[in-house]
């Protein structure tokens, strides 16, 4: 089954502006996978659920060639908008079925969409179009984001937990699969070579306005404003209000810390 929740012009918008791209650190750790694994060349990478090409940005410095994956049209209108990644192409389509042939791909990877996948057809089709020795990195980060700013304590997390309850009737099983860190997928994994990294913690720095965009961004929050469009607009200007009110701010550009916690499942193919 293909999920198809992030295909609207304007979500696709919001996704671009305020989702978290994927830290560099991430990227070392694969980078170092690969390279232990295979070696060079790393001549193609595909990035699979690719979004508006946040990740593919990422890797196009360090592959001859990268190629983003995404259902959404929209999505991938945003990713050809950004300039300056002339070994990047995006294409339309799943990553239960890959327009490469067998044994062509270096590195194939997915940040914070894998948990979208058909789980067995996907890990076919990752058997098939990897080469011997080629990897599998599937990324993303955990659900228990930490708020921080000068003396707030907890409560701007309690704000931010607040606003995912409210959600939770709209919130997918895919979604759990995600918060699972993809224990089940990383398990059905048929390479005898895997690992997965569970903690890798993070911090940055994000205004409130950047915030606010990111749970907009979310797929359950884009499901009850379809459902409940004036509920879902209040909660989410109420949110944005009570982060100001309890950091003692007015300006939403204001910055906070927020720390996150990635995983990674890393896995490479036998020769």
């Amino acid at each position: 089954m293909t999920y198809r929740l992030f295909e609207e012009k304007r979500h696709a918008s919001i996704y671009q502006r305020y989702r978290f791209v994927p830290p560099e650190e991430i990227r070392d750790i694969i980078l170092h996978y690969l390279e232990r694994k295979k070696g060079q060349p790393h001549v193609l990478a595909v990035d699979l659920g690719c979004g508006t090409g946040q990740n593919s940005r990422l890797l196009a410095p360090h592959f001859q060639e990268v190629v983003g994956i995404d259902i959404s049209e929209c999505q991938l209108e945003e990713a050809r908008a950004v300039a300056g990644f002339n070994n990047i192409t995006y294409r339309k389509g799943t990553a239960e079925e890959l327009p490469f042939p067998d044994g062509s791909v270096d590195l194939l990877t997915a940040a914070s969409a894998a948990h979208w996948f058909d789980q067995q057809r996907f890990l076919l089709e990752a058997g098939r179009v990897l080469k011997p020795c080629g990897c599998l990195a599937l990324l993303g980060f955990a659900d228990n984001i930490r708020l921080h700013y000068g003396s707030c304590g907890d409560r701007l997390t309690d704000i931010y937990d607040e606003f995912k309850k409210v959600l939770l009737p709209y919130t997918s099983t895919q979604v759990a699969v995600a918060n699972t860190k993809l224990q089940d997928l990383y398990a059905a994994i048929p390479f005898p070579d895997k690992e997965r990294i569970e903690c890798i913690p993070l911090k940055q720095q994000i205004s409130v306005r950047n915030i606010v965009g990111f749970i907009e961004s979310f797929s359950m929050y884009q499901a009850f404003q379809r459902a409940e469009p004036d509920a879902a607009t209040a909660l989410l200007q109420r949110t944005h209000d009570r982060f100001l009110k309890e950091m003692g701010v007015t300006s939403p550009d204001t910055l906070m810390d927020v720390t996150l916690e990635y995983f990674c499942v890393l896995a490479s193919k036998p020769e």
